[in-house]
This record gives structure tokens, sequence and C-alpha cells, in this order.
């Protein structure tokens, strides 16, 4: 696969899935401008994408909506900031999926070209919010972090968008090193100060999963456009002592860890959520308690509708609906990266480290979520992609997914002979 993507470097034959006959050249110059007319209409748009990404993504949307409503309605019914409405999260949930939604179909709108284009701006964007919301006066405090600005209707995370920038940043990165990624100093370097950047602001907040997420989108997209194995193995090593370190010179990390590693020697403190998230799993067994009969979210789970949605999935609809979750998202992963192979066959280097960009993102955002659900990995502070609540994580999701699909269609309209 790397070597694949590395040699884009040479160019290839672009493969045609309808090679023109010689005898039909002159009838299809005729028609050539009117069918091309026709694929850009939204019905057409539609028939030229991938299905399999489209339904698994709308599904896993349409889920998350359903359960942020069941997990929520107790919090809500008995919140004196939400007026009492049960409804609350419900309503506000679905307005972040409509803006997201219609976010997604411009951002679908707009070639390969134009986010490669403003690459770079996206990101020193997604720098100077991430230096304002740390601001005091500015940035909004909740639960002794600041990650939040305040908009008035609505707060906006900027680390959630940062994983949309680092994304398309990284891949442009990639292609402008291309020919010293055997380089660590001209090729890892300048990435790993951008990358520390990042990191430092998001470690002030604290966002200790965010900045997990981004290093990982970061050094994939890095490793699949050629970055030698050695390197970045030793990289890697690098990285799991940093995250050591931090650990350890943090005191609220390392409750966290522990608390992990045994939550039932604490489990009125440091372990507390884990273990009745656990709880959770245990009450649901194969088919669940059945659709809104959770007892654990009766403010006995935090968070239950952002961090640790999967626990309320897992009572509520048991093994079978926690495995119809993970299927979705293997599908989603899948055909980000199955996109993204297609984009090498086709010599298209940038879409491809977009497309397998995403599909990292969203497949190491969504197994750290469920493994802290299951007590596999230490909390992180990760919601589960697509699902949980949270305006900013529904407004980078929808986007990113937006450009995974456009990515598709520039495909399938190269492989028909069309332009672009």
């Amino acid at each position: 696969m790397r070597a694949a993507v590395a040699g884009l470097r040479q160019p290839r034959h672009v493969p045609q899935l309808r090679p023109p006959r010689a005898d039909l050249h002159r009838c299809r110059q005729g028609a050539s401008a009117m069918m091309l007319s026709a694929l850009d209409s939204p019905r057409q748009q539609l028939a030229e994408i991938d299905h399999a990404l489209l339904w698994s993504a709308l599904l896993l949307l349409l889920g998350g909506l359903v359960m942020v409503y069941s997990a929520s309605i107790a919090i809500a019914e008995a919140g004196r900031f939400t007026n009492h409405q049960p409804g609350y999260y419900l309503i506000r949930h679905s307005i972040f999926l409509c803006i997201g939604l219609v976010a997604g179909a411009v951002a679908f709108q707009l070639p390969l070209t134009a986010w490669q284009k403003y690459a770079p701006l996206l990101f020193m964007v997604g720098v100077v919010l991430l230096a304002i919301v740390l601001i005091p006066g500015i940035g909004r405090d909740v639960n002794g972090a600041r990650r939040w600005l305040p908009l008035g209707f609505a707060n906006l995370q900027p680390s959630e968008l940062m994983k949309l920038f680092a994304v398309l940043y990284a891949a442009d990165y990639t292609i402008r090193k291309i020919n010293v990624m055997h380089d660590l100093k001209q090729a890892f370097l300048p990435m790993f100060g951008a990358m520390a950047l990042v990191g430092i602001l998001l470690l002030k907040e604290p966002d200790f999963g965010a900045f997990v997420v981004i290093i990982s989108i970061a050094m994939g997209i890095l490793f699949l456009g050629g970055l030698k194995a050695r390197m970045f193995a030793l990289l890697i090593v690098g990285l799991l002592i940093a995250f050591a370190v931090m650990i350890i010179v943090s005191p609220y990390r390392r409750d966290r860890i522990f608390g992990f590693m045994d939550p039932w020697a604490d489990a009125f403190g440091r372990g507390y959520q884990l273990s009745h998230s656990l709880i959770a799993f245990g009450r649901g067994e194969l088919f669940g308690v059945g659709l809104g009969a959770s007892v654990e979210k009766l403010f006995y789970l935090p968070e239950a509708h952002t961090d640790f949605l999967l626990a309320v999935i897992g009572e509520e609809l048991g093994f079978v609906g926690v495995l119809t979750v993970i299927a979705l998202f293997a599908v989603l992963v899948q055909r980000a990266f199955a996109i993204g192979r297609q984009c090498v066959q086709l010599d298209r280097l940038y879409p491809a480290l977009v497309a397998m960009g995403i599909g990292i993102w969203m497949g190491v955002q969504s197994f750290i979520n469920m493994g802290v659900n299951v007590g596999l990995l230490p909390t992180k502070g990760l919601t589960l992609p697509l699902m949980s609540f949270g305006g900013s994580g529904i407004l980078a999701n929808c986007v990113a997914l937006a450009i995974l699909l456009r990515v598709d269609w520039e495909n399938r309209q190269l492989m028909r002979g069309g332009k672009l």
C-alpha cells in the first residue's frame, strides 16, 4: 500500500470503466456535454457515490439521534438549565445534525483541489482557535477543562474541527514532501513542530484524547505517504515514551490510569464511571433490556449521552446492538480505505491520503471510545463519532464524510471518462 502511494510520482494510465470504441467517438462527442451536465444534478450525484459508505454513515447518525434522546431524557427532565424539558438534548442534537448535513452538502460541492489549496490556511485557523479558547474570559470552563468557545446559541469546540484540519493539512504536507520522505529532518521535523504546537495547546485545555487522535492522523498519513518503516517505528517508540512521561507527571492522568486498571478498587471514586459502564453492559446481556429501559442512565452513569453512549446502547440493545454499531464503523472505515486505494490506481495522491486519513480518524476515535467504555483503555474524554451528543463533533464528522463522498464521486467521474 505504502509503496503504491509513494509511487504516485510516476505517471500511469488512468483506467476506464467504459473505454470508447472508435466508431462511437463522434457520437459521444456530441453527447458528452449533456452527460456531464446531468452528472452535476443532485439526483445523479447521489447515484454516483458509494452507497455502502453513505448508508453506514446515515444509520450511525440516525441511531445516534435515537440513543442520545434515550440516554439524556432523565437528566434533561431533571435539569433546571434545560427548563425540565425531556426533549432538550434531542432538539439540540437534531439542530446540530441538520446544520452538519447542510454543511456536508456544501462541502460535497467543493473539489478536492480547493481543499488542498486552503489546507494550510485551515490548519492555521485551527491553531488560532485552539489558542483563543485558552484565553481567560473567552474560553468556557466545564468540569475543570477549557475546551469551548461560547457562541451564544451553542459552544464551539475547536479540537473537533482541528481533527478535520489535521487530515487536510497532513495530506497536503505529505504531497509537498513526497520526494524527501526518506529524510527525517526534511520530512518529519517540520510536521513534528506543527503537531507539537497543537499538542501543547490541547494539553493546556486539557484534551489528551483529541491530541492522541490528531497525532494518530498525522503519523498515519505520513506513514502511508512513504515514511520509512524503521523511522516510523522509532517515532512511535518516542511518542509512547512521551505519553508515559505526561501520565507520570500529571496526578490527574495517573488517577485515570489506576482507576482504569482496577475500577472496583475505588468504585465510588476514580473508578466510578467505568464501574457503572461495565454494570450497564452486564445488564444488557445479549439483546438488551429494551430501548429506553436503561437504569444506569438515571443519574448513575456520568456523560451517558456523550462519552459513554455505547454503554447505554449495550444496556438497552445488548451485545447485538453493540456489535451492529461496531459493524457499521467497520464498513465506514473499510470503504474509506477502499476509496483511497482507488485514488492510488487513478494517480490521485492528495485525495487518496485524505480518504485514508478520514478512515484513520474515524477508526482510531471510535476504537478509543469503545475501549474506554468496556474498560480496555483509560478514560480519554472522547465521544463516539457520528453518534454522541455534541454540535462541533457532528459538524466536523459530517463535513469529513462529505469530503470522502466527494473523493469517491470524483473517482467515478474519471473512471467514466469525464472531467472534474
